[in-house]
């Protein structure tokens, strides 16, 4: 046990500092203090002593400098018991400090208000954590506090030892602190990083903030927890059972669709992290229903995204089959209601979640693999029409519609579309001729067929060989989408002209591992 004589005090958020200052008093712990936390100190009628005064040094250089002196990091760092060290700090007339109280310049909430690069380097605090780092180092001796929220546990230590401190508490505010220092970095790392647009760096720091710890992962013998690098994750739960790791798995793939399509417009059914159904038809009801008819047998036990404000006539609709979740561009009240009905299914307010999607990092065995994300904006000039006969408007942007849903799809990767809908997906298989065979089946199962309808196909790279498209034009196909690049693309082009297919060759590859 370590008892509590003198506290430095320095923070940047003051909440919660007078009820904190109350037990201070009670315990007759002197505090030091600085700036604008002395003011406040003061002005909640508490005695405070002023670092300038306790260094016998003025601040210098506009504040810059003011608690990097020898009397206060001798104070932190002196061990308890050291002959050495109590020698130096008697021959100094230097003082111990026994509990620091520190939080930093807001140096992520600058960022979010300015983009003056002046304003945000003021705001990188050099004092705090260096007195954070030193007073956690030597935890043996020193407690250190960090943020509002661990005043709570501070008092009830103080309460609970009589003014006293544990080990046990001591080490976990330093491993606390240890982490705050880390992320505090690691914010200022990625902002110069940002500034430099330097992405591969000799040496990579991630940092996130934890959003909940999960029942479980994948399976139920794996822990797993869910983070954020912002402050928090702008998706509103409004219903429902708490969400699982698979739950965010399907709700990132689907909203990475649902963001990729026309604004406020298109359905996306999600299974497995990969769609079963998706339609950008602009009638919201029927949207759902063609994405649905996709395949309604993937699609029980699914992930329902709507890329727009879901009414009432639509939520009738949804609560017919079983989903695991529904996600919303905004939502009746009316509509919440209905799907309220079913207490476990997961209800989500994605209106708030920001476009911006930032790296693909992928983790295994002590490394990682780190790529910038495929977003790009899919238009004509991406693409060459390389047969004979020439698509319509109308059939190169339906095209552009399956080609687009086929980058989101795990290789080997075949979509089938007709119009604004897809009528047979074909993901994940080790040969492109099968992924072919699996979109084929799901079309002659589920879709039924109308009399001079255009079929598409896309495919998320080239043919190596014929037999793909020979297949998918047999089985109805008479436009084709595809990356180019094989040594076989002549024989591919000669055959679409010999059955009178449209070939449209995408500039890139879009494969999704």
């Amino acid at each position: 046990m370590k008892k509590i004589k003198t506290a430095l005090i320095s923070v940047s958020d003051k909440k919660n500092l007078k009820i904190l200052l109350k037990n201070l008093s009670k315990h007759k712990i002197q505090i030091v203090s600085s700036g604008g936390t002395f003011n406040k100190v003061k002005k909640l009628g508490y005695k405070c002593l002023e670092i300038s005064k306790y260094t016998g040094f003025k601040e210098i250089l506009g504040g810059r400098v003011k608690t990097l002196h020898p009397k206060i990091h001798a104070g932190i760092l002196s061990i308890r018991g050291n002959k050495s060290h109590t020698k130096d700090l008697k021959k100094n007339n230097f003082e111990e400090i026994d509990l620091v109280i520190v939080n930093f310049y807001p140096f992520e909430k600058t960022l979010k208000s300015t983009k003056v690069h002046k304003k945000i380097i003021e705001n990188i605090d050099i004092g705090g954590p260096t007195m954070v780092r030193a007073a956690a180092k030597n935890y043996n001796d020193i407690t250190v506090i960090t943020n509002p929220e661990q005043y709570k546990d501070l008092i009830e230590e103080l309460n609970t030892n009589k003014s006293k401190t544990s080990l046990k508490f001591r080490q976990k505010m330093s491993e606390v602190a240890f982490t705050e220092t880390a992320y505090y970095d690691g914010l200022i790392s990625n902002y110069f990083n940002s500034q430099s647009k330097d992405l591969f760096t000799k040496k990579k720091l991630f940092f996130g903030n934890l959003i909940e710890k999960l029942r479980y992962g994948e399976n139920p013998h794996q822990s797993a927890a869910i983070y954020s690098f912002k402050d928090k994750l702008n998706l509103k739960q409004l219903n429902g059972k708490k969400l699982s790791y698979n739950n965010y798995n399907d709700i990132f793939a689907a909203l990475l669709i649902s963001r990729s399509l026309p604004k406020k417009i298109g359905t996306v059914i999600i299974k497995h992290a990969n769609p079963c159904g998706v339609s950008i038809n602009k009638n919201k009801l029927e949207s759902y229903k063609l994405a649905l008819a996709c395949d309604p047998v993937s699609a029980f036990g699914g992930i329902v995204s709507c890329n727009f404000k879901i009414r009432k006539n639509l939520a009738l609709e949804l609560k017919k089959i079983y989903l695991e979740v529904v996600i919303c561009n905004g939502i009746e009240n009316k509509a919440l209601k209905i799907l309220q009905k079913k207490k476990n299914l997961r209800v989500i307010d994605s209106s708030n979640l920001n476009n911006t999607n930032l790296n693909n990092i992928s983790s295994q065995f002590n490394s990682f693999l780190i790529q910038t994300p495929d977003k790009v904006s899919l238009s004509k000039s991406n693409f060459k029409v390389v047969s004979k006969i020439k698509p319509s408007s109308e059939t190169f942007k339906n095209s552009i519609f399956a080609f687009n849903v086929c980058r989101f799809v795990k290789s080997n990767a075949i979509v089938i579309a007709n119009k604004d809908s897809t009528i047979g997906i074909g993901s994940g298989q080790p040969s492109r001729l099968d992924s072919c065979e699996l979109a084929i089946k799901k079309v002659k199962k589920f879709y039924k067929e109308k009399e001079n309808e255009e079929i598409i196909a896309a495919s998320d790279a080239f043919f190596p060989f014929v037999d793909g498209i020979e297949k998918l034009v047999q089985s109805g196909v008479s436009t084709i989408i595809q990356p180019s690049g094989s040594i076989k693309d002549k024989e591919i082009i000669k055959f679409a002209n010999k059955t009178n297919t449209v070939l449209i060759f995408s500039k890139t590859r879009h494969f999704k591992h």
